[in-house]
């Protein structure tokens, strides 16, 4: 199992890692529960050789061993990450560096893919779901799991991970989905593993995998059938991180410390297919969705929902000049009802939203005012990013340090399109 993690900076300035351990429990098969509306998937069409969807996906590249001492160095574009032509992914790993990869050890002997939805997709609770295909051959490693979105401002553990599925080579018919975070991770993770009946191979053909996560429950399913639990209780006194954003990762890990090295045996090129991906909202909680908008209309009163499904506030309700802006649990209160308005203020009581001593710089607090004519109260929204922007300095709303808790600071930072600067307007 994953033992230790190394945490990464990638393009959008997030990321990441590793994975698990064991801890035996239940074997025993259910019915797995029923799963929400659909909101987010990749079906994997396209042309035979073309690069995943760049709007839902990219690669998180390097060979300095993930924490895990793999041999692989994962590249970039569509080298080792690409469509079939037949509708799934394909993530190959090969025996192979033409273009001379450093690894950890030296010059990398293997080539991989990762992919990352980070500042794509993220999202809280829910159905998780992959159908995949594993390569077989000792020292394989693939696996479809989940990391915290405030992984940047709490690194692992703290940031938590969900392992919907991992599998090595050297146990054909068995997986294993695990929950790491903070006093129970690397070896002392909650892991469930479960093995096929009979003789059965997960190589052998394309299975389901799925997490099902709520607010105190995590299960994992294989082929529509629960196989393990975990209850927010058994922690005990233990942090459970697990009601925050989370986004998506999907990899084939070469060699490492759980799986060991490829031997004679192990037949190259190696393929992880993919025939989709797919998230699914829980039940009953579509109501919120339904009514969010991916638009903010001019004109009306909406809450704005943001991280951590937390909405734009005032402090204590207040509307005098100076009263800072804060994000807390949504309620039918006046004080977050926001319109934004022709001018491009947005109004709440009466006042505008305005950073700070009109500045402008990463981290200026907001605060309501009284409404003028400067640029520094002008917002406009980007729906594809789900962005509210000040227009005079071009720096988005953002939800400081990735907090879920009431009175998190609202702050002015560098545009990332990540999750803490993700807005909806609910009516």
């Amino acid at each position: 199992m994953r033992t230790s993690r190394l945490l990464l900076l990638v393009t959008s300035g997030v990321l990441a890692v590793g994975l698990l351990t064991a801890v035996l429990i239940t074997r025993t098969r259910t019915a797995e529960p029923p799963a929400g509306p659909l909101i987010w998937s990749d079906e994997f069409d396209g042309a035979a050789g073309s690069a995943p969807d760049a709007s839902k996906w990219k690669n998180d590249v390097g060979g300095q061993g993930w924490g895990n001492d793999e041999l692989q160095y994962y590249t970039d574009g569509a080298a080792n990450t690409f469509l079939d032509g037949q509708g799934h992914l394909v993530i190959e790993g090969r025996r192979e560096n033409p273009a001379g990869y450093q690894c950890h050890y030296g010059t990398c002997t293997y080539t991989s893919g990762r992919l990352i939805s980070a500042g794509r997709f993220s999202h809280t609770y829910g159905r998780y779901e992959a159908r995949m295909k594993v390569p077989a051959g000792t020292g394989t490693w693939p696996a479809f799991w989940m990391l915290g979105d405030d992984i940047a401002a709490h690194p692992w553990p703290a940031s938590g991970e969900i392992d919907v599925m991992e599998h090595v080579g050297q146990e054909p018919g068995t997986l294993h989905g695990s929950a790491h975070g903070p006093e129970y991770s690397g070896t002392g993770s909650v892991t469930r593993p479960y093995t096929l009946p009979g003789d059965g191979a997960l190589s052998d053909g394309f299975h389901t995998y799925a997490v099902d996560w709520g607010p105190d429950t995590i299960s994992w399913s294989v082929d529509g059938r629960t196989y393990g639990r975990m209850e927010r209780s058994e922690l005990g006194d233990k942090p459970w991180v697990f009601d925050k954003p989370y986004f998506l990762l999907l990899n084939l890990a070469i060699g490492g410390v759980w799986p060991g090295p490829p031997d004679a045996s192990t037949a190259f090129p190696l393929r992880l297919e993919v025939d989709y991906v797919r998230v699914y909202d829980r039940p009953g909680a579509s109501s919120a969705a339904d009514t969010a908008s991916t638009q903010l209309p001019v004109g009306s009163a909406v809450q704005l929902r943001g991280y951590g499904d937390n909405c734009l506030d005032l402090k204590d309700g207040q509307s005098a000049p100076g009263t800072p802006v804060h994000l807390w649990q949504c309620l039918p209160v006046d004080s977050q009802r926001w319109t934004l308005q022709s001018d491009g203020t947005l109004r709440v009581l009466g006042s505008c939203l305005t950073p700070t001593d009109g500045r402008g710089e990463d981290g200026t607090p907001l605060e309501v005012a009284a409404c003028g004519t400067g640029p520094e109260q002008r917002f406009r929204y980007d729906p594809a990013d789900r962005a509210i922007i000040a227009e005079a300095s071009g720096k988005c709303l953002d939800v400081s340090d990735f907090s879920t808790q009431n009175g998190a600071v609202l702050q002015l930072w560098s545009c990332a399109g990540s999750a803490n600067q993700r807005w909806t307007a609910v009516p």
